[in-house]
């Protein structure tokens, strides 16, 4: 059975994460999450302190730290790759409110920058050790690492935006395994790794 006070606390975050995800972290107020949880004003500041510490509890919740933890044991540049894309695009499909939060704060460069830096830059950080040990086992094949590293974060991460270009787009939208498969070939063949 479920403490009261946990359900409460778990209404409050929930609200927060639809409505931040929907407005961002500056158009939302306290107010409009507790109306959406169904809780009172006050509970937000009991609970959590503020609306910062539940904008950071939602991350507390929702991120996969323990996926992380598993991938920073992984050393096959190959295998690292193809499993990174995997989890950021299974991620993106199962929750991309928590996606839009991290791309928000990315983009406008918020001054929430850091924290999220602090949360996300542990995987970014391995994919840049396994693109360069990559490249010295002679798998991979670029000029610049700062540069790949780049490109590789932008068509595995923000893929999301598919519907802005919509109208542009003729064929219907993949599943996420179609996705994966077809992000990881064509991230695998620009690092120049020869697929079998």
């Amino acid at each position: 059975m479920v403490h009261p006070e946990t359900d409460v606390k778990m209404k409050i975050v929930l609200a927060a994460k639809k409505l931040f995800a929907k407005h961002g972290y500056d158009a939302t107020s306290v107010r409009q999450i507790c109306e959406e949880a169904g809780a009172n004003v006050a509970l937000v500041s009991y609970y959590f302190g503020g609306k910062e510490s539940v904008y950071f509890e939602i991350f507390n919740q929702y991120f996969p730290f323990d996926r992380l933890e598993a991938y920073n044991k992984v050393d096959d540049p190959v295998y690292g790759i193809r499993m990174m894309i995997e989890n950021v695009i299974e991620l993106r499909t199962r929750d991309p409110e928590l996606i839009s939060l991290l791309q928000m704060e990315i983009i406008m460069m918020t001054p929430r920058v850091d924290k999220m830096r602090e949360i996300i830059n542990p995987l970014w950080t391995k994919v840049r050790d396994l693109l360069e040990k990559g490249r010295q086992a002679g798998l991979f094949h670029f000029e610049s690492l700062d540069s790949t590293l780049l490109f590789v974060l932008g068509a595995t991460f923000f893929y999301k935006q598919r519907e802005f270009y919509e109208p542009l787009l003729m064929e219907p939208k993949p599943d996420t395994k179609t996705i994966t498969d077809q992000t990881t070939a064509f991230v695998l063949r620009a690092l120049c790794y020869q697929l079998s």
